[in-house]
């Protein structure tokens, strides 16, 4: 026989040559399967040939030797659908597309007290990188809700017609409902000054890059920084940053949840959030269904807001109030209306009486705190219910009152209505910089009640 042109292992050497090999290829990471960039319609990304999982994020070349980072939001067929994450310039047919199979992962610690940052968890305030050693996903799963602690306690926010008659409970839900230029901000800014809370959050979503310099520098302020994380997406932002910038705030607050905290998280606004998932939703190919919505937009809502609440163990707490914007003061809005089904209550700002001057412009008839009844003490539910029936009484015959048609005597409710009327406007006004904590907003509020004279048993026949 004759020799081999090669030395062939020698049995007791195999198992070296196999140790070698693998260690060889224990360096190398997982295939990547890159693509090219086949069209771009607006804002959307076509890339086919490459391999990536819908959440992740690819590197798209451009022609000045930059990548634009975008994430995989759908796909059809061979085709994957990209939604650019900052400004797109320079794209070319036919760039590379590489996946870096990396799904959204957000930087979690105490050094995020005291920052801004934008959808995508990058510094907007010049302070410098971040200091935090944790990481935590984007998107989380929901919990339980039979083991969420239930909501037993009540939460002072400093507005006294809210502490009153829509007292807030501690991992309550409320949503803000209001049109432009009623004081929502305004309200907003109050909440945030005067609850007590150890954390607060603020995601700015979809909202004027002026308005973001206000709140950080006027409403929140040095020392209301200290203890707040501030998401700022403005408009001008791609609409993926935008839908980031909530998912973003609801997850630092979770991550301060988790630690027992009692964190208050400000979203202004769920309706820009929901905007935003339609224009993503319509530029990848789903069907409108209600007024230009998709059915995606209506799915997305409700997994962003079960994610605050109160935690499955220890004290921790998510105490979240998401502004709604009444399109025309519409409040059958579509997304108003899916807001209102799926919060713990709604308080309803309105645009007649802020034009009257009342501020905050609180329609106390058209809002509700549904958890108010697991919080208050029967007696301030009582003189609760009270102040609403005197204040409907006059609001229904506000019109005969006002053009002289109704004659004192008539109806004695009325004309407690009529006379107690200065005074629930009184109490309904508070000025942007008094805080009027929660002993004090309901010794106000039995003051006030205690002055209706009850109506005769005939009258209320």
């Amino acid at each position: 026989m004759s020799a081999l042109p090669y030395d062939r292992p020698r049995p007791n050497e195999w198992a070296k040559f196999l140790v070698a090999a693998r260690e060889r290829f224990a360096g190398v990471g997982e295939f990547v399967v890159e693509g090219t960039l086949s069209r771009m319609v607006g804002m959307t990304l076509e890339a086919i040939g490459c391999e990536a999982a819908v959440g992740s994020h690819c590197l798209v070349d451009t022609a000045d030797g930059k990548q634009v980072e975008a994430e995989v939001v759908g796909f059809s067929g061979d085709k994957l659908f990209l939604m650019p994450t900052g400004e797109v310039r320079g794209l070319m047919p036919g760039a590379r597309v590489v996946p870096t199979h990396r799904v959204g992962a957000v930087p979690v610690g105490d050094g995020l007290l005291g920052r801004v940052l934008d959808g995508a968890a990058r510094p907007l305030d010049g302070l410098g990188e971040l200091r935090c050693e944790e990481r935590m996903t984007l998107v989380r799963e929901p919990l339980n809700p039979l083991m969420r602690r239930a909501i037993r306690d009540p939460l002072d926010v400093g507005v006294r017609s809210i502490n009153s008659l829509l007292t807030v409970g501690g991992g309550q839900r409320i949503g803000l409902f209001a049109g432009s230029g009623v004081g929502k901000s305004v309200l907003l800014g109050m909440m945030t000054r005067y609850t007590k809370a150890d954390v607060t959050v603020v995601g700015l979503i979809g909202e004027r890059g002026r308005e973001v310099q206000d709140f950080v520098s006027n409403t929140l302020g040095p020392d209301g920084m200290r203890r707040a994380v501030v998401v700022a997406t403005p408009a001008d932002n791609p609409p993926l940053m935008r839908l980031n910038g909530a998912w973003l705030a609801t997850a630092i607050a979770e991550y301060f949840r988790d630690r027992g905290l009692k964190v208050l998280l400000l979203l202004d606004s769920l309706t820009r959030f929901a905007q935003a998932q339609r224009e993503i939703a319509l530029a990848i190919g789903e069907p409108p269904a209600t007024k230009g919505y998709p059915p995606s937009v209506f799915a997305k809502l409700p997994q962003l807001v079960e994610r605050a609440g109160n935690s499955d163990r220890g004290e921790g707490s998510i105490t979240a109030f998401y502004t709604v914007l009444a399109e025309g003061d519409d409040q059958n809005d579509p997304i108003a209306d899916a807001a209102r089904a799926i919060l713990d209550g709604h308080i309803v700002l309105s645009r007649r009486l802020a034009e009257s001057g009342l501020y905050p412009a609180i329609d106390v008839e058209a809002s509700i705190s549904r958890a108010m009844h697991q919080v208050a003490t029967r007696e301030q539910v009582d003189h609760a219910v009270r102040f609403k029936q005197v204040y409907s009484t006059y609001q229904q015959h506000r019109d005969l009152v006002a053009v002289g048609a109704y004659r004192r005597g008539a109806d004695p409710r009325v004309d407690l209505a009529v006379d107690q009327w200065p005074r629930l406007l009184e109490f309904l006004r508070q000025d942007m910089y008094d805080p009027v904590g929660f002993e004090r907003s309901q010794a106000d509020l039995q003051a006030l009640v205690t002055q209706f004279s009850a109506p005769s048993a005939a009258a209320v026949r």
